[in-house]
């Protein structure tokens, strides 16, 4: 991802970036059986839409197509989160798998966009790369919550007691 972007490069990258975000999500959730992790995972799926709607709208190239068309596109099964994903719907474990694959993506992508952004000398490109950055932290933050609790550690709601006694 590194080298010099222009603005509009950097929506576009952007708005792939979310897509493809939201269509490992969407497929996740299909799998998911617990309904608690189906809704972490159909939730993070709607964010990623408003995140790529965000990016879409300031994206002023029309090579595209409208925000509908892109979205409604097949997903982009090469990519390594997707594959490893249908891979692991053979196995029992595919739930814990989604989430496990869910988090070292989220992680890598935060890396790569932060190390992007520090490369990045225009500003306003920079500025992307950052949002992007923040909001994948923030879902790597749900994606923590949700796999504690379905491995059944200690989830953060239950800190309190657990410091208590």
């Amino acid at each position: 991802m590194a080298g010099e972007f222009n603005l509009q490069q950097a929506l576009k990258i952007a708005i792939q970036t979310e897509k493809d975000a939201m269509d490992f999500y969407l497929r996740a959730a299909e799998i998911t059986k617990d309904p608690r992790g189906k809704k972490v995972f159909e939730t993070l799926a709607k964010e990623e839409r408003e995140h790529a709607g965000h990016f879409f709208n300031l994206y002023k190239g029309g090579d595209i197509g409208t925000f509908d068309e892109f979205m409604s596109q097949p997903p982009t099964v090469a990519t390594a989160m997707h594959q490893e994903l249908e891979k692991a719907i053979t196995e029992e474990v595919h739930e814990r798998k989604a989430m496990e694959i869910a988090l070292r993506e989220e992680e890598t992508l935060e890396k790569n966009l932060l190390l992007t952004s520090k490369q990045v000398k225009d500003p306003d490109v920079k500025a992307v790369f950052e949002r992007m950055a923040k909001e994948t932290h923030h879902h790597y933050e749900i994606i923590e919550s949700e796999y504690a609790h379905m491995m059944g550690m200690v989830h953060e709601t239950d800190i309190d007691t657990y410091v208590r006694e």
